[in-house]
């Protein structure tokens, strides 16, 4: 059988038949914009003014791609992208004709400062994400750069002269001649729709945005972006536009109100599909509008883009099928429907273009003839002329599939299904209540009753808006109904109304509940498992997004992935002319966050344990260092290379990844000036850069703070400089010159480590390490002096009589910490083996097994250390005190006592 052709076409019939000789002249292949050029100037020479030229154009193009579409299956992009560029091409030339004409009467306009003001022509939808169909219509909006005043004999303002500009333009593109049109015109979607100016300034925009701009457009703007003229977009004047329109499609948070815009727009357009199928079934069959059609799969893009591209602009694109690899990407869509959607676009849409081709008329009907809806079915290869089943088969299954997933993200998160009253022991459970209703009170078990009747009538509860109260008591009964089917505590939802109390005027986060049950339940479940999840998520609340994320209990921190993120990030923000410094600060904090986040709910589920927590805690905080010392460097005005020579140094419990939630971080910044022309000048650079770095790890910004920073243990303490060389580092350590460090200082380095920064110093720090551990000492006195430390911190936390401290008491963790420093520094210079900075429970072993301590006693103290930080972790996180009864650790306290005495006597 032979294969279907474009012949079927009866639009390619006529053009064929009326357009033969100009056919020949577009070379063979995918039109491209030179060729498109090319030819409109040879239909212009011969004869053609510029009107017809632009026509006879787009006819020729249209009859080259029904044949590369239909017989040489071309792909969709192929397609798209040469009516996009066909619309460029056209645009460009009929706007410069329009101006010309204009100007030639009225003069150029120009601005009070004598400087000429630009039009742009703004491409909207399917033109601005370069995805035009073939009979597509182009949505504009024509905005000029500010108001002014013409200069030629007939001086008229600028806004005159531009709507003049717009109307000539549609007679050159939109105005249908003998030789049909260019493109059909649309500009519904400008300012105040078909009542509003024909063109706008930049000042009319961003006032109309701010002031009436509703939430459907910016759906809309999302995939705007200026098509001519190219002058303007290749020289950058054309980024002013970029800079009103991204703050009004992507806000600055998770923007889950979103969801009721983006829900009454698309209850309207189905509504309407509806009412124009009414008595015409064969309108059902619309493969744009209706139910699982394509106009939704780019709603769930665009919904979710513009739901977190504000915080993530990596993922901002106006393609759709781009869109879903990048929600992919950042974790918000499963692969696998991510796949599935970028095939049922690819396949509507290829259904759609061989509807146009047939007739060129901007529809998306299936057509009723049976010889037609044959060809459709095999041109695509999806059955015969004479039965196109599997080709409506296949259109039921996928607009089923789109259909589903669109119901599920738009409808409370799932398909929406029918409920009874009074199911699962809940009276109402059907009706939302808001949540200062006498019957919702009701509905409560006692105390939850309580606490919400006397929440409900506050006043700060009161003076919400209804639409809140609402959202409010959904998220009530939900938890009241979990509590029922016994899936979380009535402490859990006890909590969650005291996290909920701060957040009332941050209508996002409630949004987000009620548009992700699924979250709601997780938050539940976490909030019944510890105290601390709570106060981290009352300082954080936009962390609770991550539970959205299915991959949260999986797997560990990444630093690769983590760092490749951020800088991808930050490559975003700098394409969108959006990375200030106070952007990047914000986005370090989200992602560190995030991240600190994620471990905690992996720690608090029981699917790591405390070792891996403070390993992850402290690999995190490593990463988030290493980022900020970069990018920082880059934001020094003063910087004299194009990397710094520079290091950050850990001490204390990031030193020894033993990072808990809420640790400061105990760091020493060096520096190498060797070979450089100016060491003084380079010492000054680089106390300027650690004071930016220290704003940048300690500011409070609006998205909250990052770390505390301690940097008292770096030569000569708080009266010693922020930074120090690396040269000068090593002569204090290693005792060269009158100004050395002490014991204190030692024992401080046995958990010292290279954590970010330059590599090249990282084997310098080490080398001036071991160097330090395998120094000559006096076994007497320096145990003498370790152990006069270890009183003076004893006597500086005074412990209640009759509780032991994890920490603090004898037998307590900071005990074995004092025995494995002088442990290290006595026989490291024997002992290789415990030069390496492993942790105090890896280097009690080895020195156990080295017979530096009795059998039995290094193995015992480990365990003891590993035990007494799980009781200290397991109680932080509950909000506990770390003092128990003696008799509750005795074991542990005897093991830590046994290998003091053992060491110290």
């Amino acid at each position: 059988m032979p294969l279907p052709t474009a012949d079927h076409s009866r639009y390619v019939q006529r053009i064929r038949r009326r357009y033969a000789p100009e056919l020949a002249l577009l070379p063979v292949g995918i039109p491209r914009a030179d060729t498109l050029n090319v030819l409109i100037d040879r239909l212009q020479a011969d004869g053609r003014p510029l009107a017809s030229a632009l026509r006879v154009a787009r006819q020729v193009v249209m009859e080259r791609l029904a044949v590369l579409d239909v017989e040489q299956q071309a792909t969709l992009d192929d397609v798209t992208h040469t009516m996009t560029t066909l619309a460029e091409v056209t645009l460009e030339r009929a706007l410069a004709q329009a101006r010309a004409d204009e100007e030639l009467r009225h003069g150029a306009p120009m601005t009070a400062g004598g400087e000429p003001i630009e039009l742009w022509i703004v491409g909207m939808g399917k033109l601005g994400a370069r995805e035009l169909n073939v009979s597509s219509d182009i949505d504009l909006i024509y905005v000029y750069e500010e108001d002014g005043q013409t200069t030629g004999p007939e001086p008229i303002s600028a806004h005159e002269f531009f709507a003049k500009v717009v109307r000539r333009l549609y007679t050159l593109i939109g105005e249908a001649t003998d030789d049909g049109f260019v493109f059909r015109v649309d500009l519904m979607l400008r300012p105040n729709g078909n009542s509003g100016p024909p063109a706008v300034s930049l000042a009319m925009l961003e006032e109309y945005f701010q002031v009436q701009g509703r939430e459907w457009e910016r759906f809309a703007w999302l995939k705007s972006r200026v098509v001519a003229p190219r002058a303007a977009v290749e020289s950058g004047r054309a980024l002013q536009l970029r800079d009103l329109v991204t703050p009004f499609v992507y806000r600055r948070y998770l923007d889950y109100g979103v969801f009721e815009g983006l829900r009454q727009l698309h209850r309207k357009i189905r509504e309407e599909a509806q009412r124009r199928a009414a008595g015409r079934p064969e309108r059902a069959n619309d493969v744009k509008l209706s139910r699982g059609g394509i106009r939704e799969i780019e709603f769930i893009v665009q919904l979710l883009l513009v739901v977190r591209g504000g915080q993530f602009p990596e993922i901002r694109t106006r393609s759709t099928l781009r869109g879903l690899q990048r929600l992919v990407a950042r974790g918000l869509m499963k692969a696998a429907t991510a796949d599935r959607l970028a095939e049922a676009y690819t396949f509507l849409r290829r259904v759609e273009h061989r509807i146009q081709f047939l007739d060129d008329q901007q529809t998306h009907l299936l057509p009723t003839a049976d010889h037609d809806l044959g060809w459709i079915a095999a041109s695509l290869g999806l059955g015969t002329a004479d039965n196109p089943c599997e080709l409506l088969h296949h259109l039921g299954e996928t607009r089923e599939f789109v259909a589903t997933e669109f119901d599920a993200l738009l409808h409370d998160g799932q398909a929406p299904t029918p409920s009874a009253p009074g199911r699962n022991g809940c009276r109402n459970c059907s009706i939302t209540l808001p949540i200062d209703s006498e019957s919702l009170h009701e509905m409560l078990a006692p105390a939850l009753r309580e606490r919400v009747q006397a929440w409900s009538q506050s006043a700060r509860v009161q003076n919400l808006r209804d639409e809140s109260k609402l959202r409010l008591g959904r998220l009530v009964q939900r938890a009241a109904k979990r509590v029922t089917q016994g899936d979380c505590t009535e402490d859990a939802v006890l909590r969650f109304v005291d996290w909920v109390e701060p957040l009332l005027r941050r209508e996002s986060y409630l949004a987000l509940l009620v548009e992700r049950p699924e979250v709601q339940s997780r938050l539940l479940h976490l909030l019944g498992l510890a105290r601390w999840p709570m106060r981290y998520l009352m300082r954080h609340p936009g962390v609770i997004d991550e539970l959205a994320d299915d991959r949260l209990l999986h797997g560990r921190f990444d630093r690769e992935a983590f760092l490749r993120e951020l800088d991808e990030r930050h490559q975003a923000w700098e394409r969108s002319g959006e990375a200030s410094e106070e952007a990047l600060l914000d986005t370090l904090r989200r992602a560190h966050h995030a991240e600190v986040f994620r471990i905690l709910v992996r720690d608090v589920e029981g699917h790591i344990t405390v070792e891996q927590v403070a390993d992850d805690l402290s690999a995190l905080a490593d990463a988030t260092l290493d980022c900020a010392q970069r990018w920082a460097w880059r934001h020094l005005k003063q910087r004299h290379r194009e990397e710094p020579r520079f290091a950050v140094i850990a001490y204390g419990k990031l030193g020894g990844k033993e990072l808990g939630y809420g640790s400061d971080l105990d760091v020493v910044f060096l520096y190498d000036a060797e070979g450089d022309e100016d060491p003084d000048r380079s010492a000054e650079v680089y106390g300027a850069f650690v004071r930016k770095l220290i704003t940048w790890l300690t500011l409070r910004t609006a998205a909250g703070e990052l770390f505390e920073i301690d940097t008292a243990l770096r030569p000569n303490g708080n009266s010693g400089m922020l930074v120090t060389s690396i040269a000068s580092f090593e002569k204090y350590q290693v005792g060269r010159g009158s100004n050395t460090a002490w014991t204190w200082e030692h024992q401080a380095i046995t958990r010292a480590r290279w954590c970010a920064g330059s590599p090249a110093l990282q084997q310098r720090f080490e080398d001036i390490r071991c160097a330090v551990l395998t120094a000559p000492r006096e076994p007497a006195a320096l145990r003498e002096e370790i152990h006069a430390m270890r009183e003076k911190v004893r006597a500086a936390h005074p412990i209640k009589p009759g509780r032991f401290d994890v920490k603090h008491s004898p037998g307590g963790m900071m005990d074995a910490e004092f025995v494995v420093q002088n442990l290290v520094l006595m026989h490291a210079a024997e002992h290789p083996e415990l030069r390496p900075n492993l942790g105090n429970i890896a280097l009690l072993q080895r020195a156990e097994t080295a017979g530096l301590l009795p059998p039995g006693t290094g193995m015992a103290a480990a365990d003891a250390y590993r035990e007494l930080r799980r009781a200290q972790h397991q109680a932080r996180l509950d909000e506990q005190p770390t003092q128990f009864a003696p008799e509750a650790l005795a074991r542990e306290r005897d093991a830590v006592l046994a290998v003091w005495h053992a060491v110290f006597g």
